[in-house]
């Protein structure tokens, strides 16, 4: 699995974060981090932060 965001589309809401801590982080700058090949164990998670995000700026490939 690999997770895009289009930062250009980001807000840095942070919604994901509430849904995949585990790949998606707010940095110290308060600009979104993540993961781009997270475990694939995470792919439930993964897909609700997409699902959630204000933006639709989360893609998922594989």
């Amino acid at each position: 699995m690999k997770v895009i965001v289009d930062m250009d589309v980001c807000k840095d809401h942070g919604q994901c974060v509430f849904s995949a801590p585990e790949v998606f982080q707010i940095n110290e700058n308060g600009r979104l981090v993540f993961e781009a090949e997270p475990d694939e164990s995470l792919r439930d998670a993964v897909e609700e932060a997409a699902d959630v995000c204000p933006l639709q700026a989360i893609t998922i490939e594989g």
